[in-house]
C-alpha cells in the first residue's frame, strides 16, 4: 500500500515538475498493468484521481507511439471502471469529464479502437446507461474529424467509418445509445439513414419498449426529418391497430382468443406515446406545425383512429387548438363528400376501393379512449359539438326547420353533424367526468339557440336519456334548471324537449314536481307561447301517467326496464296518485278553454291522445268536450243554423279574430266519442254500474247533439250562416274576415259530420245520403270561396286543411274503390255516383300525404304515429294504384271533358307523392313493395298508347326516377336496357326531359355515360343542323327523342350530364395527385413500366369521348341564349380540366422522366386538331348570332326599361364566357409547352396557331358595302368592322 502510495506520489510530483522528459521517461518504466493499478487505487480512494490521469497524459505525448498506445491504455482502463460502480460518483464524474477533454488529441487508430469497444459494449448489454456513455458522442464526433483510418487492407475516412459504426449500433436490438447521438453530428442523409433504420426496428421489439424509444426518436428529430419520425410513429401505430381489429375478428368468428397484442396494453401503450408526442410539441413547436403542415399536404390520407386521438391531444395546447379542429371538421366532410362521389358513379366504384370511413375511425378513436385517454376526452366533446354546431339543420324561410331528421341523414352535412351526436352520445356512456359538461352544453343550446332549429340537440338528450336514464338523473338538477325556461321557449323545442327528458319523469318525483310547477306558471304567462308550452306539457304527462284500468301501457313506459329504475319506484306503479295527479292536470287544462283560439286548439288536438293511451281519464274529457260543446250548440231543434258562430269570434277594434275553433272542437268529440264507443265494444263495457250511468249519459247527448246538428247543417242553407255568394270574403275589410273565418268553420263542420255520419251509419243508404247532402253543403260553399278567391286577397286563396283524419280517408277510399261486398253495394253507390264525391276523396288525402312529406306528421288522431300512418299510407297507395291501372285515362277522359284535373291524373300525382313520402320518412321499409309497383307502372309507360297524356307520362317518369333508387345495381342495369330499348316518338319536351333525366340517373350507376352522350350529341347535330349552312350534317338517329322540338332542352340536359362526367375526372385527377404527392415512388413504377395506371387510364378515355361529344354540340346551330352559354361554360370547364391533367404530368415526368402514355398524346391530338379549331368558328358564330338579334332589335320600338336591363345581364353574361374560354384554351397550351419541354415529345405539333381575334376583316363584306356607298354616291367613310355573317 505504502509503495502504492509512494508511486502516485512521484508521478504527481514529477508532473509538477518542469522536466516533462523526466515523467515521461519514469512512466515510460511502467508496465500498462502497474499503471492501471495505480490509476485504481487512486481512483477508489476518490484523492487525486484526476490528477493522476492529467499526469499521465502531460507524460504521455500523442507524437511519440509509446505516448499514443499508454493513453489508448488509460481509456481502455478507465471506461469500465467508471461503469463499475465501485468509484463515487464525483470521482467517475471527474474521471469521465477529464477524457472528453483529451479525446480530441487521440490518433484516429486510438479512436476507432475506443468506438469499436464502445459499440461491442452497447451491443452486448454491458453499458447500462452508465456514466461512461457521455465519452461515446466525442469519441465519434473526433473520429468524424480523422481524415483517414486504416479499415481491413485499406483505409477510410474518419467519417465513413463513424456511418458503419452507427449502422453496426442500428443492427442491435438495443436503443439506449439513440440518446447518445444527439450530441454527434450527423449529415441529413446519415440522420435519415439512421431514423429509417430505427423505425423498422419498431417491429422487432416488444410493445412495452416502444414509448421510450419514441421519446429518444422525438428529441433526435431536433436535429431534422421531422416528418419522417411522426410519419413513422404513426404508421406503426396503425399497423398495430388494423391487426388487432383482424385477430379480434377472427376471435369472434373463431370462438377462440387469438391474440398477439393485447388490446388493453397497445391502449395503454398508444397513450403513452401521445403524451411524449403532444410533450415534444409544447416544447418543440416546429415539430407540431411539421405535423399539421404533413397531415394537411397529404389530405388528412393517413387518419387512423391514433392519429385522430393525437390530434385531438394536441387540440389541448391553445396555438394548434383551431387549426386541429378546421383540419378535422374539413378532413370529415371531405370524406363524406368523397363516399358519396363514390356512391354515386359506376365507374369510381370499379377504379378505386371504398373510401376509409372517417367516422368509423373517429367512433373508434371513442371507444378506445376508455383506456384512460383522459387528454383526449375533452377535445371529443369539443369536436362532437363543433360537427353538430357547423352542419346541424339551417333555418329555412320563416324560421321553418328544412332538413330531415338526422335518422334518415343523406348529405354530408347530416352525416357528419349525426356523427356529432354519436361522439357525444358514446362519449357520456363512457367517461363519467365530462357527463355534466355535455348534458350542460346540450341544454344551454336548447336554450339559446331559438332562431335555428334543436332538432339534432333534441335527438341526443333523448337518445342519451334512453341509453343511461339513470346516470342522467345524477345530473337532474341541470334538467331542472333549463325546465325553468320553457316559457320563454319556441314551442317545438319545447316539444322536444318534454318528449325526450319524459321517461325520466318515471322515475323522478322531484323532477316531475318541478316540471308540474313551471307549466302551472307557465299556464298564466303574458306570452301565447308560453301558454301553449304549457298544454303541450300536460298533455305529455296525462299520456305517460297511467290510471289504474287503463287498458294499454304506452309505449314510453316501456323505455325504462324495472332493472334500470333504482330510485322512486313507487311513482310509477301508484295508480291511486296518479289518477288524482291526472284529475288535476285536467282541471288546469279546463282553464284554457278561455283562452285563445291556438291554446284550445292543442287542447283538442291533444285530447284522443291522451285517451288513447290513458282510457281511464274518458269520463272526465268527455265531460269537458261535452260542456265546452254546449256554449256553441242551439238547443232549440227548430232553430237554424244549429250552431251560434258569433260566439266562436272575438273584435277588438277593427280587427275580428277566431275565439273558438269550433270545427276543431267537434273533430276532438267525434273522435273521442267514438274511439270510446269502439273500446266499450271491444271490452264488453266491463265498467262498474255508476260509471256505466254516467257515462251512459254523456254518450247518449253527445249522440244527441251529433246527429240533430247533421240534420239541420243539411237543412241550413248558406245564407243561414250569412255566407251566400253575395258575401264578402276581402281581408281588408272586417266583414270579410269574419266570412272568412265562419266560411272555414261552417266548412270544417261539415267534414267532421261526413266522417262521423260514414263511420256511424254502418253501410245505411240513409246515412250515406246524408254524408252526400253534406258533401254538397261543402262543395257549394268550397265553389263560392274559389271563385270569390280570385277577386281579391282573401283566406280562402288557399284551401283549408281538411278535418277528415287519415285513418278515415283510407277508409273512404277503400270503400268507394274497391269494397266489392253484395251488402254495401246499394249504400256505396250513393256516394260513387257523385263524380264530385270521388274526387273530393282523392284530393284530400293527397293533401294529407303533401302533410305528411313536408311535416313528417298529419293532423287528427293518430297523425304522429309513424306506424298507424305508414299503415294508412300502404291503404292509400294500394287503391290508387288499383284504380289508375284499372280504368285507363284515355277512357275517363273520353267520358267526359272536365275542366279540372282528370281521377286518373290525382291518383298519378298521389301515388308520387306518396312514393316521395315513403323514401323520405321510411327509408328502411316497403322497398320490396315499392319495386313491384314501379314494374306495373313501368308497363304503363311503355305501353305505347297512341294518346298518351303528356303530364301523365312526366308524373310515371317522375315516379320511376324515385323508385329506381330503390333498385339493386343489377336490376338497374336490367332497367337501363329495357329503358335504351322502349323511347317512344313521343315530342313532348317536358316528358323527354325527365326520361332523359331518368336514363342517366341509372346509366351513371350501370357505367359511365359518356358514349350516350355522344350518341346524343350527334342526334342533336343531325337535327338542328352546322353553323356552315354549308355543310349537310349526316342524319343520326340513336333517340328518336330527339327532335327539332326537344333539340334545345335535350342540350342542356347533355351539358348538365357533362359537367358531372367532368366532375368525376376533376375528382380522380386530384385522387391521382394526392396518391403520387404521398407515394411517389409507387406512381413512378407504374410509369416506367409502361403500363398505364387504371385511373390515368380512365380520365384519358373519359375525356377524349367527351372532347368528341362536344365537337359535335360545337358545329351545331344552336339557338342562341341559355344553349349557347351553358355550351361556352362546359368548354371552359373542359380545358380547364384537361390542364389539371397536363399539370398532372408535368409532375409526374419531373419526378420519373420516362415516355409518355400514347393515350394522352392522342388525347391532346383530339385537343388540338378537332376543338381548338371550332371553338373559335363557334364563338364567331356565337357573336354574329348576337349581333344579328340585336339589329332586329334596333328595328323595333325600345322596349320596357327591365327588358333593356335584363338584356344587358344577358350581354355581361357571354361577354365574360367567350374571353374566359380563350383564357383557359391558351393555359392549356402553355402547359402543354412546358409538358413538351419535360418529356421530350413534341406535342405542340398537333396545335394549330389560334385565331388573332382583335382585329377581323370579312373581304366578301367590305365589298359589298364600298360597292352600297358608291351606289348611293356620299362621301366615304373609314370602313367600320364588320363580323362575318353566316
Amino acid at each position: 500500500v505504502c509503495s502504492m502510495k509512494a508511486a502516485i506520489d512521484k508521478i504527481l510530483s514529477l508532473s509538477e515538475g518542469e522536466s516533462i522528459k523526466e515523467l515521461e521517461h519514469h512512466l515510460t518504466s511502467l508496465t500498462d498493468d502497474q499503471l492501471t493499478a495505480l490509476i485504481t487505487n487512486a481512483a477508489l480512494k476518490g484523492k487525486a484521481s484526476a490528477a493522476v490521469i492529467k499526469a499521465i497524459f502531460k507524460g504521455s505525448l500523442v507524437s511519440s507511439s509509446d505516448g499514443a498506445s499508454r493513453r489508448l491504455c488509460v481509456y481502455k482502463h478507465c471506461i469500465p471502471l467508471c461503469e463499475s460502480g465501485d468509484l463515487q460518483t464525483e470521482v467517475a464524474s471527474d474521471i469521465i469529464g477529464l477524457l472528453m477533454l483529451e479525446t480530441h488529441t487521440l490518433p484516429g487508430s486510438a479512436l476507432a479502437v475506443l468506438a469499436s469497444l464502445f459499440v461491442d459494449a452497447i451491443k452486448v448489454g454491458e453499458m447500462g446507461n452508465g456514466k461512461s456513455l457521455e465519452l461515446f458522442p466525442t469519441i465519434l464526433t473526433a473520429l468524424a474529424a480523422t481524415e483517414a483510418i486504416a479499415y481491413g487492407k485499406g483505409e477510410l475516412s474518419g467519417d465513413e467509418y463513424k456511418k458503419q459504426l452507427i449502422n453496426s449500433l442500428c443492427s442491435s436490438s438495443s436503443v439506449c445509445f439513440l440518446s447518445l447521438l444527439r450530441d454527434v453530428p450527423l449529415s441529413p442523409e446519415e440522420l435519415q439513414f439512421l431514423i429509417e433504420k430505427i423505425l423498422r426496428m419498431f417491429h422487432k421489439l416488444d410493445l412495452q419498449e416502444i414509448p421510450p424509444l419514441v421519446y429518444q426518436l422525438l428529441l433526435l428529430s431536433a436535429k431534422g426529418c421531422k416528418k419522417l419520425v411522426l410519419q413513422g410513429i404513426i404508421e406503426y401505430f396503425r399497423e398495430q391497430d388494423v391487426r388487432q381489429k383482424e385477430e379480434q375478428k377472427e376471435g369472434e368468428s373463431m370462438d377462440v382468443e387469438v391474440q398477439t397484442i393485447p388490446q388493453d396494453q397497445l391502449r395503454h401503450v398508444e397513450g403513452t406515446t401521445i403524451l411524449h408526442i403532444v410533450f415534444a410539441f409544447r416544447l418543440d413547436h416546429e415539430l407540431g406545425r411539421e405535423f399539421l403542415k404533413s397531415l394537411k399536404v397529404s389530405q388528412g390520407q393517413p387518419l387512423c383512429p391514433f392519429s385522430i386521438a393525437l390530434l385531438l391531444s394536441v387540440a389541448r395546447i391553445q396555438r394548434y387548438e383551431e387549426q386541429v379542429f378546421e383540419f378535422l371538421k374539413g378532413a370529415v366532410m371531405k370524406n363524406f363528400k368523397d363516399e358519396q362521389v363514390q356512391q354515386g358513379s359506376k365507374l369510381l366504384q370499379d377504379l378505386l376501393p371504398p373510401c376509409h370511413s372517417a367516422s368509423q375511425m373517429i367512433l373508434d378513436t371513442v371507444k378506445n379512449s376508455v383506456f384512460g385517454w383522459d387528454h383526449v376526452t375533452q377535445s371529443l366533446v369539443q369536436l362532437g359539438f363543433i360537427l353538430m354546431d357547423s352542419f346541424g339543420p339551417k333555418a329555412g324561410p320563416f324560421g321553418k326547420n328544412t332538413e330531415a331528421p338526422t335518422t334518415t341523414a343523406k348529405t354530408p352535412s347530416q352525416l357528419a353533424c349525426r356523427l356529432g351526436g354519436q361522439v357525444l352520445q358514446e362519449s357520456f356512456k363512457l367517461h363519467e367526468p365530462i357527463r355534466g359538461e355535455i348534458l350542460e352544453q346540450v341544454l344551454n343550446r336548447l336554450v339559446t339557440k331559438t332562431a335555428s332549429p334543436v332538432t339534432h340537440f333534441i335527438e341526443l338528450l333523448s337518445n342519451i336519456v334512453l341509453s343511461a336514464p339513470m346516470i342522467l338523473l345524477e345530473s337532474s338538477s341541470k334538467v331542472t334548471e333549463t325546465f325553468d325556461q320553457l316559457s320563454f321557449l319556441p314551442l317545438s323545442t319545447v316539444q322536444g324537449l318534454l318528449k325526450a327528458v319524459q321517461p325520466l319523469l318515471k322515475v323522478s318525483m322531484a323532477l316531475k314536481d318541478a316540471l308540474i310547477l313551471v307549466l302551472r306558471k307557465a299556464m298564466f304567462s303574458s306570452q301565447l307561447d308560453g301558454r301553449k308550452s304549457a298544454v303541450a306539457g300536460f298533455l305529455l304527462l296525462l299520456k305517460n301517467f297511467r290510471v289504474l284500468g287503463s287498458l294499454a301501457l304506452s309505449q314510453c313506459s316501456q323505455a325504462l326496464t324495472s332493472s334500470q329504475v333504482q330510485a322512486d319506484v313507487h311513482s310509477r306503479y301508484n295508480s291511486a296518485a296518479n289518477e288524482a295527479f291526472c284529475l288535476e292536470i285536467l282541471s288546469s287544462l279546463r282553464r284554457c278553454l278561455g283562452q285563445q283560439a291556438d291554446v284550445r286548439l292543442m287542447l283538442y288536438e291533444g285530447f284522443h291522445d291522451v285517451l288513447r293511451r290513458n282510457s281511464q281519464l274518458a269520463s272526465s274529457i268527455m265531460h269537458t268536450l261535452l260542456s265546452q260543446l254546449r256554449r256553441y250548440y242551439e238547443p232549440e231543434q227548430d232553430l237554424l243554423p244549429p250552431v251560434k258562430l258569433e260566439s266562436c269570434i272575438t273584435a277588438q277594434g277593427d280587427q275580428v279574430f277566431l275565439q273558438e275553433p269550433l270545427a276543431h272542437l267537434f273533430s276532438c268529440t267525434v273522435h273521442c266519442l267514438l274511439w270510446h264507443q269502439s273500446v266499450n265494444e271491444t271490452t264488453g263495457g266491463g265498467a262498474d254500474d255508476e260509471d256505466e250511468e254516467d257515462e251512459g249519459g254523456f254518450q247518449d247527448e253527445l249522440y244527441t247533439v251529433l246527429d240533430s246538428v247533421t240534420r239541420r247543417m243539411i237543412k241550413s242553407e248558406l245564407e243561414d250562416f250569412e255566407l251566400d255568394k253575395s258575401a264578402e270574403f276581402s281581408m281588408a275589410s272586417s266583414v270579410g274576415v269574419k266570412n272568412s273565418i265562419y266560411a272555414v268553420l261552417v266548412m270544417g263542420i261539415y267534414e267532421v259530420l261526413m266522417e262521423y255520419n260514414f263511420i256511424t251509419g254502418n253501410y245505411s243508404k240513409n246515412r250515406f245520403q246524408e254524408v252526400l247532402e253534406l258533401f254538397n253543403c261543402y262543395h257549394k260553399l268550397s265553389d263560392i270561396l274559389r271563385e270569390k278567391s280570385g277577386k281579391g286577397r282573401t283566406l280562402a286563396s288557399k284551401t283549408p286543411r281538411s278535418l277528415l283524419s287519415l285513418g278515415f280517408v283510407s277508409t273512404l277510399l277503400t270503400a268507394l274503390f274497391r269494397d266489392s261486398a253484395q251488402s254495401h253495394e246499394e249504400s256505396l253507390s250513393v256516394l260513387r255516383s257523385s263524380g264530385e264525391f270521388m274526387r273530393y276523396s282523392v284530393s284530400v288525402a293527397l293533401q294529407k300525404v303533401q302533410q305528411l312529406e313536408e311535416m313528417g306528421h298529419t293532423d287528427g288522431p293518430e297523425g304522429q304515429s309513424p306506424d298507424k300512418t305508414f299503415h294508412y299510407l300502404c291503404n292509400i297507395t294500394s287503391v290508387l294504384m288499383w284504380r289508375y291501372t284499372n280504368i285507363p285515362s284515355a277512357v275517363e277522359d273520353a267520358g267526359k271533358k272536365e275542366k279540372n284535373q282528370s281521377m286518373s291524373l290525382l291518383c298519378l300525382e298521389g301515388l308520387l307523392r306518396i312514393f316521395s313520402t315513403v323514401l323520405q320518412q321510411y327509408p328502411t321499409k316497403m322497398a320490396s313493395f315499392l319495386c313491384s309497383l314501379g314494374r306495373a307502372l313501368f308497363s304503363q309507360l311503355t305501353g305505347g298508347e297512341e294518346d298518351f297524356n303528356s303530364r301523365e307520362a312526366q308524373l310515371l317518369v317522375s315516379i320511376l326516377s324515385l323508385l329506381s333508387r330503390l333498385l339493386e345495381p343489377s336490376s338497374q342495369q336490367v332497367t337501363f336496357h329495357t329503358f335504351y330499348s322502349q323511347f317512344h316518338h313521343n315530342k313532348d319536351i317536358s316528358f323527354s326531359k325527365g326520361l332523359l333525366s331518368l336514363l342517366f340517373s341509372l346509366h351513371v350507376l350501370y357505367k359511365s355515360p359518356v358514349s350516350v352522350l355522344w350518341e346524343l350529341c350527334q342526334d342533336i347535330h343531325s337535327v338542328l343542323g352546322d353553323i356552315d349552312k354549308d355543310v349537310e350534317v349526316e342524319k343520326q338517329s340513336h333517340f328518336t327523342i330527339v327532335s327539332t322540338k326537344t333539340a334545345a332542352s335535350t342540350t342542356l340536359l347533355v351539358l348538365s350530364q357533362v359537367g358531372k362526367v367532368l366532375d368525376e375526372v376533376d375528382w380522380l385527377i386530384a385522387k391521382k395527385k394526392d396518391q403520387s404527392t404521398s407515394d411517389r415512388t409507387t406512381s413512378g413504377a407504374t410509369q416506367l413500366t409502361g403500363q398505364q395506371d387504371p385511373v390515368e387510364k380512365a380520365v384519358t378515355l373519359q375525356l377524349g369521348t367527351l372532347l368528341t361529344a362536344l365537337n359535335e354540340l360545337v358545329q351545331t346551330a344552336l339557338p342562341t341564349g341559355a344553349c349557347t352559354d351553358t355550351l361556352l361554360r362546359e368548354l371552359s370547364r373542359t380545358y380547364a380540366i384537361l390542364t389539371t391533367l397536363i399539370k398532372y404530368y408535368i409532375q409526374v415526368c419531373a419526378a420519373h422522366p420516362g415516355q409518355l402514355p400514347a393515350r394522352l398524346e392522342k388525347l391532346v391530338k383530339l385537343s388540338g386538331s378537332h376543338l381548338t379549331p371550332q371553338c373559335y368558328c363557334f364563338i364567331t358564330y356565337v357573336q354574329s348570332g348576337e349581333a344579328s338579334v340585336g339589329a332586329n332589335d334596333k328595328k323595333k320600338k325600345r322596349k320596357e326599361e327591365e327588358a333593356v336591363m335584363a338584356a344587358s345581364a344577358k350581354v355581361l353574361r357571354a361577354s365574360k364566357a367567350i374571353p374566359t374560354l380563350i383564357f383557359n384554351i391558351e393555359q392549356y397550351e402553355k402547359f402543354l409547352i412546358l409538358l413538351s419541354k419535360k418529356s421530350k415529345v413534341n406535342l405542340m405539333q398537333y396545335m394549330k396557331l389560334s385565331t388573332s381575334r382583335d382585329f377581323r376583316i370579312n373581304a366578301a363584306t367590305l365589298e359589298a358595302a364600298l360597292q352600297e356607298q358608291q351606289q348611293e354616291s356620299q362621301q366615304s367613310q373609314a370602313p367600320k368592322k364588320k363580323r362575318r355573317k353566316q
